[in-house]
C-alpha cells in the first residue's frame, strides 16, 4: 500500500508543484480496518486553486489511480475545505477521525463542525439510505444472491452512520464495525444479529449461500429504523 501511495504523491507533486497544499489518506485504509474486497483507498487532494488547468493535469493521474481499483481523489481547494463543513459535516468528521497525512499540511484536524448541521445530515443520510435500500430490495426478494449482495454492500455505510449516531449521543467508538454494532445494540436497542451475520459474510467467515438474506431483511430494516428514531429524538 505504501508504495502505491508514495507513487500517487509523487505524481501529484510533479503535476501541481507549489499549488499542491495537502494529500490526505482517509477512511479504513488509514486506520487499519481496510478490507481488500470491499474497501477503497480514499484520498483527499487539496490545491490552492482549481481551474480547467488543474482538472486537465489531474486527468491521467486519476485515471491511473482508478485503474488500480480506487475512486478518484477528492479534489478541493483549501478555502473549500475551510468553508464546507456545514454541507459535509459527516464527511469531514470522518476524515478527521481516520486520516493520515501523506504530503503537505494538515488541513482537516482543526476543522470545527456545527452540531446542528451534523445531526441533520446524519438523520438525512440514514433516511435516504434506508429508502434506497427498500427500493432496491423490493426488486430482489426473489433473487437471494442479489439481495444478499445488496445487504452486504450496505453494511459498511450503515456502520459509518451508526457511529455518527452514537457520537451524537455522546458515545465515541472506534471505527471497527463489530464494535459499532455492539454499541448500537446497547444504546439504541437494535437486534445485532442481522448486522453481525452480514459482517461474517463480508469477512468470509461463512459462505454466502449458507445465509438466507430474506430472513435477515426484517431485522436489518428494523434496526436502521430504531437508529433513525433515536437521532430524530435528539435536540434539534
Amino acid at each position: 500500500m505504501d508504495k502505491v501511495l508514495n507513487q500517487l504523491v509523487e505524481k501529484l507533486e510533479k503535476a501541481f508543484g507549489d499549488r499542491l497544499v495537502s494529500v490526505v489518506l482517509y477512511g479504513s485504509a488509514a486506520d487499519g480496518d481496510h478490507h481488500a474486497k470491499y474497501s477503497d483507498f480514499n484520498v483527499l487532494c487539496v490545491l490552492s486553486t482549481i481551474t480547467p488547468r488543474e482538472l486537465g493535469e489531474s486527468s491521467d493521474i486519476f485515471r491511473w489511480w482508478r485503474e488500480l481499483g480506487s475512486p478518484s481523489p477528492l479534489l478541493l481547494t483549501e478555502q473549500e475545505v475551510a468553508t464546507s463543513t456545514d454541507c459535509f459535516a459527516i464527511e469531514f468528521l470522518d476524515i478527521q477521525h481516520q486520516h493520515r497525512l501523506l504530503s503537505g499540511k494538515d488541513v482537516v484536524s482543526s476543522l470545527v463542525v456545527d452540531r446542528s448541521f451534523y445531526r441533520a445530515q446524519v438523520e438525512h443520510d440514514l433516511r435516504a439510505k434506508l429508502l434506497r435500500l427498500r427500493q432496491k430490495a423490493s426488486g430482489m426478494l426473489s433473487d437471494a444472491d442479489l439481495l444478499r449482495r445488496l445487504l452486504v454492500d450496505s453494511i459498511s455505510t450503515f456502520c459509518v452512520l451508526f457511529r455518527h449516531a452514537l457520537a451524537l449521543s455522546g458515545i465515541e467508538v472506534a471505527a471497527r464495525k463489530r464494535e459499532i454494532i455492539g454499541r448500537a445494540r446497547d444504546q439504541f436497542g437494535i437486534d445485532a444479529a442481522p448486522f453481525e451475520k452480514l459482517l461474517e459474510i463480508r469477512e468470509e467467515r461463512v459462505k454466502p449461500r449458507d445465509v438466507d438474506p430474506v430472513t435477515l431483511l426484517a431485522g436489518y430494516l428494523e434496526g436502521v429504523g430504531k437508529v433513525i428514531d433515536a437521532v430524530d429524538r435528539l435536540e434539534k
